[in-house]
């Protein structure tokens, strides 16, 4: 795996570490960033984003994933999460991304969703890059239509998150997509 640290004009993209620990459970606990994803629990449980790092790397290292804290700028602090979930035998890569509530509206999930775009074509050599968003969630899905990526379809009541049922739409896009957009 590449060693990965990207920048954008108001982003620094770059490997996560321990001392992100107590900002990662701070933003991440918000309910409502919690709630538009798959994953974090809410509560966040004291303590747990440390194992959640750990786990990162380990799967890092295995070519599983790669995940980047998106770091501003101009403030230095770390805004939220974004990441590949890797299948190296198929070339492909879905992007995952979550950024703090108080950082919404910004543009800042397109930015970092497009240097991943990038940085998954030509560094990593995928041939398909896809994500998948509850249906509900507009802010995300948004991002997926802005960096490029086009609608694939919509899986109904597919995932449960606090005893509910969602759809979930997925949106992808080729490598030879991504070549045809990049010489525009």
């Amino acid at each position: 795996m590449l060693v990965h640290k990207l920048e954008t004009e108001r982003l620094l993209l770059r490997p996560l570490t321990f001392d992100d620990s107590d900002r990662i459970e701070e933003l991440a606990g918000e309910y409502d960033v919690a709630k538009s994803t798959l994953n974090i629990p809410h509560p966040y449980p004291k303590g747990s984003a440390s194992q959640f790092i750990e786990s990162i790397q380990t799967a890092e290292q295995n070519n599983k994933i790669v995940m980047f804290a998106i770091i501003n700028k101009e403030t230095k602090l770390l805004i939220g999460l974004i990441n590949l979930n890797l299948s190296i035998p198929y070339q492909r890569g879905e992007l995952a991304y979550w950024i703090g509530k108080e950082y919404w509206g910004n543009g800042y999930g397109t930015d970092a969703a497009k240097a991943l775009l990038e940085y998954g074509f030509n560094q990593l050599k995928l041939n398909k890059i896809f994500a998948a968003s509850f249906t509900s969630n507009t802010g995300s899905w948004k991002v997926m239509e802005k960096i490029g990526l086009k609608y694939e379809g919509t899986l109904k009541q597919h995932v449960s998150r606090f005893g509910q049922f969602y759809d979930l739409t997925y949106y992808g896009l080729l490598k030879e997509e991504f070549e045809n957009i990049a010489q525009l």
